[in-house]
């Protein structure tokens, strides 16, 4: 492991008579992965930010709310709390018919105890399937740039890896390379003249 001093900004492109070839292949190494690090960052969050925002405005505008009535009886049945009448969510099996008049049924979320044939809102997809209600364009705004946050931060630690795999080699090779100087010119500094 290499000793180092305090840290200085910038040393790599200031001149200095004792830099050595690998210390400038280290200073544009360093200066390529961070450049690839940032690009690659920002192209992969924006671009997965961008399509998840598309698929949320697309469900938006696909996805409708239907009418469906309940088969049967949901089980159980709406407790009151001191006079304040709290409604117990359970799932129930309805039926609904979709906009090109197919018949479809599904469980839904319904108030405990509702009577069978009751309207219940199920929201669904062109086809008619069951799907859940599509977010809003705020909370779309948010899970896409949580997404691209995310995505963006996994697409740049490639880069950076890399380069820091790519800089322990090179430093290994300098210490390798010093060790050989080394050997040759330090049994000299034993030696005295005269």
């Amino acid at each position: 492991m290499a000793l180092r001093g305090p840290k200085v900004w910038l040393w790599r492109w200031r001149r200095n008579p004792l830099k050595r070839r690998a210390d400038r292949v280290e200073a544009w190494v360093v200066l390529g992965v961070w450049t690839l690090t940032v690009f690659v960052g920002v192209l992969a969050g924006t671009t997965v930010s961008g399509s998840v925002e598309d698929g949320l405005a697309r469900e938006r505008v696909e996805w409708r709310p239907l009418v469906a009535r309940l088969d049967e009886r949901a089980p159980g049945r709406a407790s009151e709390n001191g006079g304040v009448s709290r409604t117990e969510q359970v799932w129930a099996k309805a039926t609904w018919t979709a906009v090109d008049g197919s018949a479809h049924s599904g469980q839904l979320r319904v108030p405990a105890g509702s009577a069978a044939g009751t309207p219940v809102t199920v929201w669904t997809d062109p086809e008619g399937r069951q799907v859940t209600r599509p977010v809003t364009e705020s909370q779309a705004h948010v899970r896409a740039f949580l997404t691209g946050g995310v995505a963006g931060i996994g697409a740049a630690a490639l880069p950076l890896v890399g380069g820091r795999a790519l800089r322990r080699r090179l430093e290994r090779g300098r210490m390798d390379q010093w060790d050989a100087e080394w050997s040759r010119f330090g049994p000299m500094w034993g030696r005295t003249t005269g």
